[in-house]
């Protein structure tokens, strides 16, 4: 069980602190043969990527391909910023990159005022954060953002706000969306990931790296597999390279 590729990384355009061609060179040490750089959107108030520095990060890529060897893929990991789905990534600025991670995070400048309320508000309150209407609330804008975008990969699911993760990883399914075994955090239970599997749901198995020492570092998932016995096919870049939907 050879992991092939590492699609979560980060880099000082968002708050990593290996560069490109750092972690690069960490993939190609550990014996990756393609990763992605995913720094945060532009809704990410405390570190997303910055329009003006998209074209100077596709230049590092070049840069560090033909020094690595290894195919490096220019990503974000864009953040769900409105309950009607929206994340913070117009069509055309799609277009800029080659994979599309969402996930949720508190930092992300939200849509509307009543998104504020609503999203950002609505999972950090005690008493509504986990109610059963907060929590379909939340599973149904999920489930939105991957009916509007071409999202490749959900990352960390559940971290930040509670889910229905069943629900969520079975729309994922007939999306062709992949559903991120995180390095750093895995927020639903061995069960549940159990009937994810017996259901054919596709898994990705990413580091999350902030640091470029932590390309490839999946310990955790892999066990998971593991432990479980889980099929490798339903693994999109276990002994095998990640097949993307702008690309099947």
């Amino acid at each position: 069980m050879i992991l092939y590729g590492d699609y979560h990384t980060h880099t000082p355009y968002s708050h990593g602190t290996g560069t490109i061609l750092e972690n690069a060179m960490m993939a190609k040490q550990k014996g990756l043969k393609e990763i992605a750089i995913t720094d945060h959107g532009f809704a990410h108030l405390a570190c997303g990527i910055k329009y003006k520095d998209v074209e100077k990060m596709r230049e590092e890529i070049e840069v560090a391909k033909q020094k690595t060897g290894i195919n490096i893929l220019l990503g974000v990991e864009a953040n769900l910023i409105s309950m009607d789905g929206s994340i913070d990534l117009t069509k055309e600025q799609i277009k800029l990159f080659d994979i599309i991670l969402m996930g949720y995070h508190y930092s992300a400048k939200p849509k509307t005022m009543g998104d504020f309320f609503s999203l950002m508000l609505g999972n950090i309150t005690p008493i509504i954060k986990d109610s059963k209407a907060q929590i379909q609330k939340n599973t149904e804008a999920i489930m939105r953002a991957i009916d509007k975008y071409p999202i490749d990969i959900l990352t960390h699911m559940g971290y930040g706000m509670r889910v229905d993760f069943l629900q969520i990883a079975r729309h994922a399914k007939m999306a062709g969306t992949y559903v991120e075994l995180n390095g750093k955090r895995i927020n639903f239970s061995e069960d549940v990931f159990v009937q994810m599997a017996k259901e054919g749901v596709a898994f990705v198995v990413n580091s999350d790296a902030h640091r470029s020492e932590n390309v490839g570092e999946c310990n955790r998932a892999m066990n998971l597999i593991l432990k479980n016995n889980i099929d490798i096919n339903l693994i999109g870049n276990v002994d095998k390279l990640l097949m993307l939907k702008r690309k099947r």
